[in-house]
């Protein structure tokens, strides 16, 4: 609906009582976020334009049967094969923390493909995506079981130097992660168009892809905002109703 101006400032609420002081910072930080979403365009405009990709080696992964409980029989899969052919749509990958030195899954990165799994209906619709860890497929599917992650692809990276050619791998097995998208030639050939990191500069080293992390997002916008917060595999019992509502 039509937004509504008193004094020259833009009212996001029909309350009464709001101070003068309020109104005139709540629209100073209007200005901040129209321009903070003006800059967000600016940047994926930027992504849009970058040059053809180079060409890649079409990885080898091992993939278990859709069905979760179907056992963890695995079969290679190639990086060409995860695209939707003969669409050829986009595909994201998301590389998970997870085997070799990361001998835990990640629990950022559990949160976050906690989210993707949410989505993967309304993903569809547009990309192919797919989850890529170093830990087998018996260690991932059970980890997939426990968190309900039954509507993605889950792919181990086995012995394919997949996850350290896009840096999300060092050669002692420490993990990262990384959200990196592809692209399929007519011809099969599978090229990289673009991967981001947490890191982006000396004095960033988490916020990288902030744009994935909805939770941090909401976080955001609270007084107290996102602060040091981290997150857990498991809350234990010690968690507030809204996340496990009472019975009664």
């Amino acid at each position: 609906m039509p937004f509504e101006k008193t004094d020259g400032m833009i009212r996001h609420t029909r309350l009464n009582n709001e101070s003068r002081e309020y109104l005139e910072r709540r629209e100073e930080l209007r200005r901040a976020e129209v321009e903070l979403i003006r800059q967000s365009e600016k940047v994926a405009a930027l992504r849009r334009s970058l040059p053809q990709g180079t060409p890649v080696q079409d990885y080898s992964f091992l993939e278990g049967p859709e069905d979760l409980d179907a056992g963890d029989a695995v079969r290679p899969v190639r990086l060409s094969e995860l695209f939707s052919t003969p669409t050829r749509r986009p595909l994201i990958i998301y590389h998970f923390m997870y085997g070799k030195k990361q001998t835990l899954p990640c629990p950022m990165c559990t949160m976050m493909i906690d989210g993707f799994n949410g989505v993967a209906s309304h993903l569809a619709q547009n990309v192919d995506f797919a989850i890529v860890a170093a830990a087998q497929p018996a260690a991932l599917r059970a980890h997939a079981r426990a968190r309900g992650w039954r509507r993605l692809r889950l792919t181990s990276a086995a012995d394919s130097t997949f996850k350290y050619d896009l840096r999300s791998e060092d050669a002692e097995g420490r993990q990262d992660s990384a959200t990196s998208v592809f692209t399929l030639d007519a011809d099969g050939t599978v090229r990289h168009c673009y991967t981001n990191h947490p890191w982006l500069a000396d004095d960033m080293h988490e916020r990288g892809e902030d744009l994935t992390i909805p939770v941090y997002n909401l976080l955001d916008l609270t007084p107290a905002g996102r602060g040091d917060w981290y997150a857990r595999l498991d809350y234990g019992v010690d968690v507030h109703w809204g996340a496990y509502p009472p019975t009664s």
